[in-house]
């Protein structure tokens, strides 16, 4: 891969890497279509990463078809495909990882102990080994996506990094890996994270401001789904993730919730007003 990669890079090609842990849907080929607008070399990677799930998580369950993802991969264009086994990754001995202080300690940090620290790991050394000079990300996991561009601008890395907006059904569910898990009842509860999140931004359309009374909006919809259990939802900044008490700068509505045993993200950003109106814009 190194040599691939050395050699686009001698051939002046920009190069675009699209990370994936594979079970690949229309989120990850969007990624890709924008890699191929945007660059003259695709190179997606196909890496279920172990560091970053905890013990009581689903790694071994985690699907896979590596296949599956290569044909797909090929039919959107992608130049090459690095799917390194876990040991190729992690050497015996290894002992070197990645921790960004405080943004990773919130939320999906506080609920998911160890898991960011294992996504900076793998991230920056697919970083190392690919060099690329853009990284596509989806928006669905938002305090990832912050969190990697933090560990970027902090250890100056060349990589820029390209949040693309999230990919969802029709009925507004957002495409996950993870929905696989679903049974048909199951499916059909998963809508009520989407239908949360958009009574948030109804309310922030009318005029609301107070974190407070939206989180509680989004909590009355979740709590009324039998199916669902809540993680969080939270109103929180767009830079920090740290809660805010009133939506006056970018801010993202975010939510982590059971259906079932199947535990699923999602969010709504939170755009600040734009110098010639007092509207607020929302990305679901």
């Amino acid at each position: 891969m190194k040599e691939y990669a050395r050699g686009a890079r001698c051939e002046a090609r920009v190069i675009g890497l699209v990370p994936t842990m594979g079970a690949l849907h229309e989120g990850h080929t969007a990624l890709v279509a924008r890699a191929r607008q945007e660059c003259s070399r695709v190179i997606a990677s196909v890496f279920v990463n172990p560091k970053q799930f905890g013990p009581k998580e689903d790694y071994k369950k985690y699907p896979r078809d590596l296949e599956k993802d290569a044909e797909k991969l090929a039919a959107v264009g992608v130049d090459a495909l690095f799917a390194p086994e876990a040991a190729d990754v992690y050497p015996d001995g290894f002992r070197t990882y990645v921790n960004v202080e405080g943004i990773s300690e919130r939320l999906e940090g506080r609920s998911r102990p160890g898991h960011f620290r294992g996504v900076a790991t793998v991230v920056l050394k697919l970083f190392e080994i690919v060099q690329p000079h853009f990284a596509y990300f989806g928006r669905k996991d938002a305090q990832q996506v912050r969190i990697i561009s933090e560990m970027a601008r902090d250890l100056n890395l060349d990589a820029e990094i390209v949040v693309c907006p999230i990919v969802r059904e029709a009925d507004g569910l957002a495409l996950s890996s993870r929905n696989a898990y679903l049974s048909a009842e199951e499916r059909k509860a998963a809508t009520v994270l989407h239908r949360a999140l958009a009574a948030a931004r109804n309310e922030l359309a009318s005029g609301v401001r107070d974190a407070m009374q939206l989180q509680t909006v989004m909590r009355r919809i979740l709590e009324g789904e039998p199916f669902a259990r809540v993680d969080y939802a939270e109103i929180v900044s767009a830079d920090t993730f740290e809660p805010v008490v009133r939506v006056a700068r970018p801010s993202y509505a975010v939510l982590a919730v059971f259906i079932g045993k199947t535990r699923l993200i999602d969010n709504l950003l939170i755009q600040p007003p734009q110098a010639d109106s007092d509207e607020l814009l929302f990305q679901l």
